[in-house]
């Protein structure tokens, strides 16, 4: 545990400068103290570590020290190799830097670690894109790409009913269920956009700055969660069997199944329970309430009810 964290210390210096104590502490999830003893413990090893003084001050290594990438488990080597997964790589244009680098790698690893590579190749595939959905990379994506590691201001055009046109300033690039789609700033806005709907793409010969400590994971999962709440326009009323409660996270939407899960309440003498649920639409609702049979009961909305009332009586003369 020690011996990693010591090879940690020395990468974490190696890639980013100086660093100080309470970083460092905070990098590597130990306490200040501890810190102190690594540093000493890698100076009696010989790495040359040196502490600058002042409040600029902190730890960095002198003399262009570099350490040779030794040191990995066979685990922490396949799992490098899961890294370079080749399809999205591929859709962005990067499938020979990636290439690349992972000879440089293998070249770098002590031999009895360079079948990783094969190992994770056997045993690990990623297949990004849903069923039944295009395989094929949308065309600007490459060209997106190129923007985003580069910050280069674009002009697109984005169909979405008829052709707009924006600058964007594009942060980054996510691939959800097979779906590309692009983060960019609009003026004072971050906006996302499908990339298979963007028709046209050019950089403006522009760059821009980007936003101190942005975090395109985190943006996205917070972007992701308000898209869904904001399809749950309705609520319906539901008595729900104990089986219905456990297979309704195989019919609704999570954010949903988490609320009605939440707002149920006391299981009376059969061990059904009364709920509350959002739903996108009365529509929905009906197919979902559909997929439970007669593990559930709606309460309200009259309308939703009467529905599924008529809809029982159709299925009853075809079985009857």
């Amino acid at each position: 545990m020690r011996a990693a964290r010591l090879i940690n210390l020395v990468l974490l210096l190696q890639s980013r400068g100086t660093l100080t104590a309470a970083e460092l502490a905070a990098e590597l999830e130990v306490s200040e103290r501890t810190v102190y003893r690594d540093v000493l413990a890698l100076s009696a090893a010989g790495v040359p570590v040196y502490a600058e003084q002042g409040r600029a001050g902190g730890y960095r290594l002198v003399g262009g020290y570099h350490t040779r990438l030794t040191g990995l488990s066979r685990s922490e080597a396949e799992a490098l190799f899961l890294a370079g997964l080749p399809g999205p790589a591929r859709d962005m244009g990067l499938a020979e830097p990636v290439r690349t680098v992972r000879r440089k790698v293998l070249a770098a690893l002590p031999p009895g670690l360079r079948e990783a590579s094969e190992r994770a190749g056997q045993r690990f595939h990623l297949d990004a894109p849903g069923w039944f959905a295009d395989t094929e990379p949308p065309p600007l994506l490459a060209d997106l790409a190129h923007a985003v590691w580069q910050d280069r201001t674009v002009a697109m055009s984005y169909h979405r009913g008829q052709d707009v046109t924006r600058t964007v300033d594009p942060y980054g690039l996510v691939l959800k269920n097979g779906v590309w789609y692009l983060v960019g700033r609009v003026g004072a806005d971050l906006r996302s956009y499908r990339v298979d709907r963007i028709t046209a793409v050019e950089e403006t010969g522009g760059t821009f700055d980007r936003e101190a400590g942005f975090d395109l994971p985190g943006f996205w999962a917070g972007r992701a969660a308000e898209f869904v709440r904001q399809m749950l326009r309705e609520t319906i009323t539901l008595r729900l069997s104990p089986a219905a409660l456990r297979n309704l996270r195989f019919v609704a939407e999570p954010v949903a199944v988490q609320e009605a899960t939440a707002a149920a309440g006391e299981p009376d003498g059969h061990g059904w329970v009364e709920t509350r649920m959002p739903v996108e639409s009365i529509d929905v609702a009906y197919t979902y309430v559909l997929r439970l049979g007669p593990e559930a009961e709606v309460i309200d909305p009259p309308e939703l009810r009467a529905r599924l009332a008529e809809a029982a009586r159709r299925m009853d003369g075809l079985y009857r």
